[in-house]
């Protein structure tokens, strides 16, 4: 299986290395951290958010994508209106990404900084307008690589680097049971040459992404609310891929998920908001594509801290 994979970047790489549709890791549990997709939700809550995950993709394939983030977004000059679902007001967000995905013999790394500027439009609606912007170190590890041209630029061995400026824009519209998100990633899409210490040279390129995410929260009962939400994702050279998902919460303490992902994956999924400090979730896809011949699932956990929470808010009221 190794030498297959090898040949599936052998025959990617050719020449040059040249990202293609899904150039952006996946996520399960996107719902709890919008902030990955979205720089708009910079600094929504009453706290500063913090998260950590790591995502074990296709466990079983060699070379398979593995995925670790730490997020990390809070309000500035935010006040509050003492009510448990209060108005949302006009203030500030900032905030940090970094991340790492690594698959095969590639290596994207990034360190990202944000900003949201947050203004209620109605007695109930808000919008928020955001930007992030920061460094994309790609590596790729020549010494995991066999070639059939012994004139490939990538032969020389060792480890091919190339930093890329990575930009990203959102729009978020928010109430206490919606939300709808518009954003876009990688928008320079930034090509360069990835020169290694040896000679010749390999063309690498962003590929721009877009996101079109929507939620709604409903609550039949008062220890209920069913929550589902949708994810639509474009990029400028693939196909559109969404994902579909519902959650059932349970006193605002515990939930359990499930979700489509076209042509992909379903997912089972988990949670728990332990306290005002600490949260946490799990998520395990089952893998629909021919993959799963060779696939024992994906793995995904998320961690969440809120701290400053002065008011000591258990079940985040934006984000939920």
């Amino acid at each position: 299986m190794k030498k297959l994979l090898l040949l599936f970047f052998i025959i990617v790489l050719g020449v040059s290395v040249r990202a293609v549709a899904q150039q952006r890791p996946q996520y399960s549990q996107y719902m709890l951290n919008n902030y990955i997709l979205n720089p708009a939700v910079t600094g929504i809550e009453d706290y500063a958010d913090i998260r950590l995950s790591t995502r074990r993709q296709w466990v079983g394939l060699d070379g398979a994508p593995i995925s670790y983030y730490a997020t990390a977004h809070t309000p500035l000059n935010k006040g509050t209106s003492g009510t448990r679902y209060h108005k949302g007001l006009a203030h500030h967000g900032v905030g940090a990404t970094i991340h790492t995905d690594k698959t095969g013999p590639l290596r994207n790394t990034s360190l990202l900084g944000s900003y949201a500027y947050h203004m209620p439009v109605t007695r109930t609606i808000n919008v928020s307008a955001g930007v992030s912007a920061g460094l994309i170190r790609s590596t790729v590890d020549n010494t995991q690589l066999e070639f059939t041209n012994p004139n490939d630029p990538l032969v020389s061995g060792g480890n091919i680097n190339r930093n890329l400026f990575d930009l990203n824009l959102g729009l978020w519209v928010y109430a206490q049971n919606f939300s709808v998100g518009v954003s876009g990633a990688q928008l320079l899409e930034n090509a360069g040459t990835v020169q290694n210490d040896q000679e010749g040279e390999a063309t690498l390129e962003l590929q721009r992404h877009y996101f079109i995410t929507g939620a709604y929260r409903f609550e039949p009962t008062e220890e209920l609310d069913v929550i589902p939400s949708v994810m639509f994702k474009l990029t400028n050279s693939g196909p559109t891929t969404f994902d579909a998902n519902v959650r059932v919460m349970y006193d605002e303490r515990f939930w359990v998920g499930a979700s489509y992902r076209n042509k992909d994956a379903l997912a089972a999924m988990v949670g728990l908001y332990i306290s005002p400090l600490l949260d946490l979730s799990y998520s395990y896809d089952i893998t629909t594509s021919e993959l799963n011949q060779v696939s024992a699932g994906t793995h995904e956990i998320v961690l969440g801290f809120k701290l400053l929470n002065n008011r000591r808010i258990v079940c985040p009221q934006w984000i939920w």
